[in-house]
């Protein structure tokens, strides 16, 4: 992997910016998009410097793992990931050959579908207040972590500005139709399931997951990123636990330096320090071996 932090690629890409996400940048081929995953960091929705290396890498090449993995079970957007085929549109092929993905131009569905195995996060703190999630009634007596009888759909309405919005099913068949919903639905927690059995092999729990998709002639297909510390949380088993706050394998070092931090959180943070940084990068790192055994 190339270790340099890559905090934009436009310098790099000849090719129209379509789209310019916190870490992802969407540029138009014609035919295709391209992705290209740079190293930026957000957190509590700023996007923080100095940007991660390595962060970008970890990222495309996970999706790509994932991709590829799932491919029979669920079709996905991706047609490749090799920058040598862009020939001059990549002006600088050496740094973008682990964060580009080429893929098929889908109609995105906004909608999140977001998989919840064991109640914590978000998910949790809906539980204290209405013992409920996204309007799915529970037990009562739950405590926090622990894992659900069967996994939960609960999806979230896509905003492109500020938080996505929670809703309950109901309100996504409103939006796109009974027959849609509920296949996303079953796509999402056959993905889940799948996945939550690959890592438990491994010794990881994956707790949640979100996933996007997008319709090509019609049908569905897996669009965005798949199963990756940014869009999944994952938990080492041996650190699992109830009724504590489990440290997630991904940029947990971040949000807790920020938290001890004396940031306002109203303005954008300072600059993080070096080994906050290099601690983050050796989590990304990390979860990727583990996961891939590369």
């Amino acid at each position: 992997m190339n270790t340099q932090a890559i905090s934009t690629a436009v310098d790099y890409v000849k090719a129209p910016l379509l789209y310019k996400g916190k870490v992802r940048e969407l540029y138009d081929l014609g035919e295709f998009y391209l992705i290209v995953v740079t190293d930026r960091i957000s957190a509590f929705d700023y996007v923080l410097e100095p940007a991660v290396p390595n962060k970008g890498n970890v990222l495309n090449r996970l999706s790509a793992f994932w991709f590829d993995q799932t491919k029979d079970i669920q079709p996905n957007h991706v047609i490749h990931t090799d920058v040598t085929k862009l020939g001059d549109v990549i002006t600088e092929p050496e740094l973008l050959k682990d964060r580009i993905m080429v893929t098929r131009k889908a109609e995105r569905i906004d909608i999140e579908c977001v998989v919840r195995g064991y109640i914590t996060g978000g998910g949790w703190r809906q539980y204290g207040q209405t013992s409920a999630i996204n309007g799915i009634a529970l037990p009562a007596g739950l405590r926090k972590n622990e894992r659900f009888e069967k996994p939960i759909f609960t999806p979230a309405a896509k905003n492109d500005v500020g938080h996505d919005e929670d809703i309950p099913f109901e309100r996504m068949e409103e939006m796109v139709g009974a027959e849609l919903a509920e296949e996303l639905r079953d796509r999402s927690i056959k993905l889940y399931e799948f996945a939550h059995a690959y890592c438990a092999e491994r010794g990881i729990i994956l707790a949640d997951c979100k996933f996007e998709f997008g319709l090509v002639d019609g049908k569905v297909i897996l669009i965005d990123e798949l199963f990756t510390p940014d869009s999944s949380r994952f938990w080492a088993k041996e650190k699992y636990e109830l009724d504590i706050e489990i440290d997630s394998m991904d940029k947990e070092p971040v949000r807790t330096y920020l938290l001890q931090s004396d940031w306002d959180r109203n303005s954008t943070p300072a600059p993080l320090p070096a080994e906050v940084v290099e601690e983050t990068t050796n989590r990304y790192l990390d979860i990727y071996k583990k996961l891939t055994g590369r």
